[in-house]
C-alpha cells in the first residue's frame, strides 16, 4: 500500500478507535442509575425534597454501609417478587438505615448554612421506564435568615463502597421563592443553587446530553454506520438531519405525554437499527462495488449524455449521478428518519420523560438534544473528510475500510438485539 494511501487510513482507524474508546458499553441493570428530586418551598424557611430512588439499588446500598443484612433480605426479597407492597413494607421496618443512607448523601444548605432533614410520611413505590422507584419525600428545616434563591442543593447519591453502582445522574426540578428550574447532576458536577443563571442551567444540560451520546455505544455506533454509507458530504447530512428531525419529534411528543412506549421495545430497536443501517451499506456494496452509494442512472442512459453531448439529469460519463438521490437513496433517508424516531424515545428514556409537560421540561429536553446534536456533528466533522481524503486517494482502500467498519457494526447491532430480545 503507498504511504499515500496508507497516512489517510491509519488516520481514519485511529479517528475512529479514539471515539469507540471513549465511549462506554452501556451497563446491565444495576450499574447506573438515575435519581429524581423535585424541590419546593414549605413555608418561610423550608424546603422539601421529593425523591425518586432507584428500588433495588438503594436497597443494596443503603444495606451494605449499614451492615444491615435484614434490610438487604427483606428488600431484595420483596424486589424479586415483585411486590410493591412488600417493597414499601420492608424499606419503612428499616427506616433508620434507608433514611439514614439518603440524608448521608443528600445535602441542602441556605446562606451556607447546613438545613435539617425530615421525612415526610411514609416510603411509597412507584415506577420509571418500567423499573421499581421508592418515593421519599424529605422536609428541611432551614436558617430564617437567608437571601431568597441562596439554597443549594448536593447531591452524592451512588455509587459507593459496595461497588454496585457505577455511576449515577440526578435530574432536579425546583420552583423555590418564585425561581423555577431544572439541573443535571452528577459525581463530576454534584451541586446547583436554586438562584443558578440561565447559563448555568444550560450547560448542565447541554454537558448531560453530550455524554449521553458519547457514553452511548449504540448511538455511536448508528452514526458511524451512516458515515461509513455515505459517499458525498450532502449525503451525510442530508441523513443527519433526518435522525435529527426524527428523534427530535419524539423528544416533544414525550415532552407532551403522549408517547409512551417500554423500554423493553425500544431497546431491541435500537440494536436492530444499528444492524439493518449497516447491513444496507454491506447489500449494497455486495451488488455494485466501488460505487455503491452511487445513484443508478436511468435505464436507456447508462451513460448520461445526450446525442449532443451535453448532461442530462446531473449523470456523468459513467452513468453516476452526482447531483440527487436515487430511489433507493430516498428509501434510506426514510428508514434513518423511522429508526430516529425509535432513538429519540431512547434520548428521552434518559430522562425519564413521563411526566405532563412544562417549560421547564421543555426547555432542559431542547437544550440536551442540543448537546447530542454538538456532539453528532463533531464526530461527522472529524471522520467524514478523513474518508472523503481516502477515498480520493484509493476507492478500493475506502472500500475496504467502510466495508469492515460496517460488518463489524452490523454484527455488534445483532448481538445486541438478540440479547436485548432475550432480557425483554
Amino acid at each position: 500500500m503507498s504511504p499515500r494511501v496508507r497516512r489517510p487510513l491509519l488516520a481514519l482507524a485511529a479517528a475512529v478507535l479514539v471515539l469507540l474508546g471513549l465511549v462506554r458499553p452501556a451497563a446491565a441493570h444495576g450499574f447506573t442509575s438515575t435519581v429524581y428530586a423535585h424541590v419546593t418551598s414549605v413555608g418561610d424557611s423550608s424546603l422539601r425534597t421529593e425523591l425518586k430512588l432507584e428500588y433495588d439499588l438503594l436497597v443494596v446500598s443503603a444495606a451494605d454501609a449499614a451492615s444491615n443484612d435484614p434490610l438487604f433480605r427483606a428488600g431484595t426479597d420483596a424486589f424479586e417478587a415483585g411486590d410493591a407492597e412488600a417493597q414499601a413494607a420492608a424499606l419503612d421496618a428499616h427506616r433508620t438505615t434507608a433514611v439514614g443512607y439518603v440524608t448521608e448523601r443528600l445535602a441542602v444548605t441556605a446562606g451556607g448554612t447546613a438545613c435539617e432533614p425530615a421525612p415526610s410520611g411514609t416510603f411509597r413505590m412507584g415506577e420509571e421506564e418500567g423499573v421499581p422507584y421508592a418515593l421519599l419525600a424529605l422536609d428541611w428545616t432551614c436558617p430564617e435568615q437567608h437571601t431568597p434563591g441562596e439554597y443549594e442543593i448536593r447531591s452524592g447519591l451512588f455509587p459507593d463502597s459496595e461497588g454496585y453502582v457505577t455511576g449515577t445522574k440526578t435530574i432536579a426540578t425546583y420552583a423555590v421563592d418564585g425561581h423555577t428550574g431544572s439541573a443535571a447532576l452528577d459525581a463530576g458536577h454534584p451541586s446547583f443553587s436554586i438562584g443558578q443563571s440561565w447559563p448555568e442551567r444550560f450547560w448542565g444540560f447541554f454537558r448531560l446530553g453530550a455524554e449521553h451520546l458519547l457514553t452511548g455505544t449504540d448511538h455511536i455506533l448508528f452514526l458511524l454506520a451512516l458515515i461509513a454509507g455515505s459517499r458525498r458530504t450532502r449525503e451525510v447530512v442530508l441523513a443527519a438531519t433526518a435522525f435529527t428531525l426524527a428523534h427530535s419529534v419524539t423528544f416533544m411528543l414525550a415532552a407532551l405525554g403522549l408517547v409512551d412506549v417500554p423500554a423493553d421495545l425500544v431497546e431491541p430497536v435500537i440494536a436492530l437499527s444499528i444492524a439493518v443501517v449497516a447491513g444496507w451499506y454491506l447489500w449494497r456494496i455486495r451488488g455494485r462495488g466501488t460505487h455503491a452509494t452511487e445513484p443508478r442512472a436511468p435505464e436507456g442512459n447508462r451513460g448520461g449524455l445526450d446525442r449532443a453531448g451535453r448532461n442530462r439529469g446531473g449523470l456523468d460519463r459513467a452513468g453516476r449521478n452526482r447531483g440527487g438521490l436515487d430511489r433507493a437513496g430516498r428509501l434510506r433517508l426514510g428508514v434513518v428518519f423511522g429508526f430516529g424516531l425509535v432513538h429519540g424515545l431512547g434520548f428521552a428514556g434518559a430522562l425519564g420523560i413521563e411526566a405532563a409537560w412544562s417549560w421547564t421540561l421543555l426547555w432542559s429536553l431542547l437544550v440536551f438534544n442540543i448537546g447530542i446534536e454538538a456532539v453528532q456533528l463533531a464526530v461527522i466533522a472529524v471522520l467524514f473528510p478523513l474518508l472523503l481524503l481516502l477515498r480520493r486517494r484509493s476507492e478500493r482502500a475506502a472500500l475496504w475500510a467502510t466495508g469492515t467498519l460496517s460488518a463489524g457494526v452490523a454484527v455488534m447491532g445483532l448481538i445486541w438485539f438478540v440479547q436485548r430480545v432475550a432480557e425483554a
